[in-house]
Parts: C-alpha cells; structure tokens; sequence
C-alpha cells in the first residue's frame, strides 16, 4: 500500500535515518517508537508529503487515502461542529455540491428536451454514487464519532472558533475517523482525552478495517489496538510483529547484547592503543603499528541506548504540613449561566494522592485551579492548612516561563543546594540533553516549554503538588521518571490525568467529577475502574428485575443479551490484570531459566575455581533471585485481584 524506498532525511546535517526500505500493507496496524528526535513526526509528515526526503522515494498505492493527526497548530473556524465534520467527507460533500446544481438546472424553463434528459442521466448518476456511499446515513455515523469523542449534541451547531486548542484537536481526530481512509496517520491521538473518549477510540480503532501507523506514549493505548512495532534506533528501522510489551521485552535483551559487544569493543581498542603507543617508535614494528591504527580507523564505533533506567529524582523532602491541606466548603462556580460547581465540599489531607477523573468540560481543571489558588469563585469558603505550600503544573503553564532566559538559567533561579550536573542530569531526563540546555526558552516548542515547566515542578520545595495532564509532552521514558518521584514524593498530590498506566502506582484516592455529579473512590485507579464496572453490572441486574415484575419471564433473546453484556463488562474488568499477569508470568519464566543458568555456571570448573568469577556469578544469581521473589509476589497478588473480579461475574 505504500513503500519507503532507500528513503533518507537529515536534520541539522545529523541523519534521522538513512537508506530506508519499508512497507506497511492493507491492515497493519503499527506502533511507531524510538527516543524524542530520531524522527518519528517527521515520518509521518513525509508518508502524507508534507515533508520531503533529502533521498530515495515513497510509492503510495494508487487512489490510496490517508488521514493524519498531526500532534499540535490544528485550528478550525467558520464553520459550525457537524458542517466541519461533514467536511471530511470529500466525495460526499463534492457530490451534494453536484446534486444541488442538476436540480438547480432542471428547475429553468428554457432547456432542450437533450440537455433535460443528460442532467436526469447525470442526477442518477449522483444518487447511485451517493448511495453506494452509504451518505444517507452517514450523519448518524458522524454524531455518533462526535459523541464518542467527547462533544454533546448541543456543540453541533456551535462554531469551531468557540472551541478550546484541546478539543480542536478532538475535532481533527473526528474528521479522520468519518473520512473512510485507508490508512491513519496520528501523532499522539490521546492528548487531551478524557478517560471515557480514550476507550471509545480503543473501541473505535479495534475495529478499524484500514492500516494505522501511530506515534503515541501511552503504554495502554497502543498495546490495545497495535500489533506490530516499528522503532527508529540509530538511523535505522527495526521491525517486530507484537505489540509495545513484546518489543520492551526484545529492546531489553538487545540491550544487554549491545552492552556486552560495546564492553568487547573497547577493551579491543584499548589493547590496540597499547600496542601502537608501545612501538610506535620501533623501527622493526612499523608495518604492524600501521597495520593496527588502519585496523582502529576501519571500526564501526557500537553506540549505546540511552538509558533512562539509571536517572532518578527526587522531591526535595517536603516541610511538614497540618493534617489537613486544604478544605472547600459550599463552593459555587460558573461561568455565564452554565453552573461548574454549585454547594462543593472537598477536603485534601496531608498524604493524599488524589486522581481527578471524568469527561472534559465537568470541571477538573476548573477545580485544580480553585485548589490552587488560581481562580476565584462566586460563593463558598476556601480554607488553607497549617503550613500549606502548593506548586502548581497547569496545562498551560508554559506560558508563564521568561521567553528571555535559557533552560538552564531556568532551573538555576529555583534550584537550592544542586549542582550543575545535578541541573543537567534532570534536564536530561526530560529530553534536554549536550547544549539544548542553552537553549532560550521563547524558541522552545509547546512540548518543551511545558517539560522544563514540569522540571521546575520538580525542585519545589512545596507539600501539595497539583499536575494538570503531566504526562502529554512526555515519552514514555520520561514519564517513568516523573511516575517514580510522584510515588517518592512524601507531601500531597492531586493528579488530573486520563494516563491509567501512569496513575495506576500513584493514586491512592479517586475523585470522578461529572456534570452535576462528584463521587470519591477510597482506592487505586483499580479500584475505581472496578467499582465502575460493579455499578454498571448492578444497574443491568435492577433493570433486568424491574423487567421480570412487569413480565413473568425473560425472553432468550433478552437473556443472550443480557450474558453478552455481563461477559463483556467480565473482560473490561479482568483485560488489564489479565495483561499484566501475562506479562509477569514471562518475566517469570525468563528470570527462572536465568536462574538455572546460574546455578549450572557456578557448578563449572571455570567459575568455581576462579575467585573472581565465582564471586561475580554468586551475586547475580542472588539478584535474580530477589527479583524472581518479588516478581511471584507481584504475580500473586494480581491473580488474587483477578479471582475477585471474576467472582462478581459468577
């Protein structure tokens, strides 16, 4: 369907790849992946020839059509929600274009009985093609996409203009999904959606007929709906059929095998170094120095990954607060006469790591920010605690960085008692790396711009940390940075984020803000996504017996019906523990063969009898098997999770 020929691009006179041969088919459905700059967006922009390769070719089949998300500057005015969605709908739209001026001509009054007849012939022409379109009932098609992603009927006749920069970017993802293409192009579909649209586009792409290509750093999403991985790793592509978990497990091994050559590699080039350095002045040596330094000059250096697994940070040890961080008693918010919040009571207490949860637009944000201090309210109190001291990370708090300092000055002005490389480790860990650290921060994109913001979040010396969709500029590597100091972290935390991977080892508390509704959920996101599916099987239990008071039996087929749903709310509530638990038992098994392999070593002549190695290898084993431990742990204590879940739906 569409072939990469020998395909090359350079940026900064650096090759992102070069001599590239790849070919994604009918129905691949592919997770694009690799470190920030190797170059994944720029591949997306070149397969829909908005980028043009320095060399080689792109073969696109023909008649071939292609959506593509890209991942920031969409904007859509002048036309209202439902008309920009129809608009994706090229064929349809020229079509009723078309329609429309046949019956416009046949309704004058001086045609020839020739031209009548060829407008009747091209009019039917149109209705066939309209038909064969499926067009008349495209409009509930298009709903449909529009309320699984978020908007309500009253936004159809709303202009684009009205709508905020995330849900324009809601409005671009709809256009793709209405507009019937054969293969979808999308940089980081999930920014921005809330819990519920993320599963309606879960939901959505499953069954999907096309191809995908999809960059994303959401764990949970792309193992969901991708079968097949393509990383960009040192200029060149690597394929693999599995989802993202199977290529971790691959890129850990290749690692470790990467490691060992490069630990060979240099102690060749060290002993090479000698020898030319030894006798280098020797007359009787000089055709085997020059021999050696032709030999160091040939070597195709090996370089390594990087590796994000070392960085860790901290939170500075936050001063002790009171029991309580804050309070809000009988809050009232609006805006206009739509009412946010009216009679709101929310307390946070001191250790509490709360997940905002529920659709856009109930007021998540309008509530981190009342928390915060950052917007006002109408009517209500707002309490602070006893040595309170909140940091606040908005979505939009890049653009209250000074444009006229470099990231680095950034950090200094905050940072207390940390040295220059501590500055530039933590920078590293949010992808600024070498000299990007001098970087002034008014030429920084959006996505940097809020990384050096969150950097900055992670120098505070503040108790009660407010983050506000975190993780949407993050790879997934830095996000396991941040995951692991948010779990560290000692003060209070209030998290509004639709990650579930991310949320899942944070949040001990839940908070679901709906329209006119909030209820709180005294667990992990696990509990909560439980809970919710526990409710809705309740709901169908009271709906099916207030069905059997009004009919002494239930049909067969209402009772099919009913077992569907119930097996399908089954598999929602145990697909993740069931992944996991999978996922575990292959750690499992690879750390019990590393384990017999251990055991076999230090029985061999060569280990035992050598002080060194036998010491070498007695420690590994022993690490092996303190992770194998807490691996069976880990695996036990999901499979009790799972046997509880499946219990509810005995």
């Amino acid at each position: 369907m569409i072939a990469l020929s020998n395909l090359s691009l350079q940026f900064n006179g650096k090759y992102l790849f070069q001599d590239i041969n790849y070919t994604i088919n009918s129905g691949d459905k592919i997770s694009l992946v690799g470190a920030n700059g190797t170059g994944k967006s720029s591949l997306l922009k070149l397969i829909n020839n908005e980028l043009q390769p320095e060399s080689g070719k792109i073969f696109r089949q023909k008649s071939i059509s292609i959506g593509y998300l890209p991942q920031d500057h969409i904007t859509h005015q002048g036309k209202t929600l439902l008309d920009e969605a129809k608009s994706a709908l090229t064929s349809i739209v020229s079509l009723n274009e078309k329609e429309i001026f046949i019956t416009d001509s046949l309704a004058k009054d001086d045609l020839t009985e020739e031209i009548r007849t060829d407008l009747i012939n091209q009019l039917g022409e149109v209705h066939y093609k309209l038909q064969e379109l499926d067009s008349y009932s495209i409009e509930s098609k298009i709903e449909k996409i529009l309320i699984g992603l978020g908007f309500e009927e009253s936004d159809f006749h709303r202009l684009t203009n009205e709508f905020s920069g995330g849900w324009q970017m809601r409005i671009a993802l709809a256009k793709i999904l209405i507009s019937q293409n054969d293969i979808l192009l999308m940089d980081e579909p999930t920014n921005h959606l809330d819990l519920d649209s993320l599963e309606w586009l879960i939901s959505f792409l499953k069954s999907f007929k096309g191809a995908l290509l999809i960059v994303s750093h959401d764990k949970r999403f792309i193992n969901n709906v991708t079968n097949k991985t393509l990383e960009i790793f040192m200029s060149k592509f690597f394929s693999f059929n599995g989802d993202y978990d199977a290529y971790l497990r691959y890129k850990d091994e290749r690692d470790a095998q990467l490691s060992n050559q490069y630990i060979i590699q240099q102690k060749k080039i060290k002993n090479t170094e000698i020898f030319i350095e030894r006798f280098r002045y020797k007359a009787t040596k000089a055709k085997q120095v020059q021999s050696r330094i032709k030999q160091l000059d040939k070597i195709e250096l090996i370089e390594l990954p990087e590796n994000t697994e070392n960085i860790f940070i901290r939170f500075p040890e936050p001063p002790l607060s009171g029991k309580t961080n804050i309070e809000l008693k009988s809050i009232y918010k609006s805006y206009g006469d739509k009412i946010i919040f009216s009679d709101l009571d929310f307390k946070v207490n001191r250790g509490e790591k709360i997940a905002f949860v529920g659709t856009n637009g109930a007021g998540k944000t309008t509530l981190s920010k009342i928390i915060s201090g950052q917007l006002n309210f109408d009517k209500g109190e707002r309490i602070m605690g006893h040595n309170t001291l909140i940091s606040y990370y908005a979505q939009d708090v890049a653009d209250n960085l000074d444009p006229d300092i470099d990231i680095l000055e950034t950090l200094e002005g905050i940072a207390e008692n940390k040295t220059l490389g501590q500055l530039r480790s933590l920078l590293g860990s949010f992808l600024f790396t070498g000299d990007d650290v001098f970087k002034k921060v008014g030429v920084l994109s959006g996505g940097e711009k809020s990384r050096v913001a969150l950097a900055k979040i992670l120098l505070t010396k503040a108790n009660f940390i407010i983050l506000d969709e975190p993780t949407n500029h993050l790879d997934i590597s830095s996000k396991k940075v941040l995951q692991q100091a948010l779990i560290d972290f000692t003060g209070s935390l209030i998290l509004v984020s639709h990650d579930v991977d991310f949320l899942i080892p944070i949040v001990n508390k839940v908070l679901e803000i709906k329209k006119n509704e909030r209820k709180i959920f005294d667990g992990g996101i696990e509990f909560y996504l439980s809970k919710k599916l526990e409710q809705a099987s309740k709901e169908d239990i009271i709906t099916t017996s207030i069905n059997n008071n009004t009919s002494e039996t239930i049909s067969k087929k209402d009772q099919k019906r009913l077992d569907a749903a119930n097996r399908q709310k089954k598999y929602l509530a145990s697909k993740l523990l069931i992944e996991n638990i999978s996922y575990l038992e292959s750690q499992i098994e690879s750390l019990e063969r590393k384990v017999k392999e251990l055991e076999t070593d230090m029985t061999l002549p060569k280990v035992y009898s050598s002080p060194v190695k036998a010491k070498e290898t007695l420690f590994s084993y022993k690490e092996t098997k303190t992770k194998l431990e807490a691996k069976i742990k880990e695996w036990e204590s999901l499979s009790e999770k799972l046997q509880i879940i499946e219990k509810q739906f005995d």
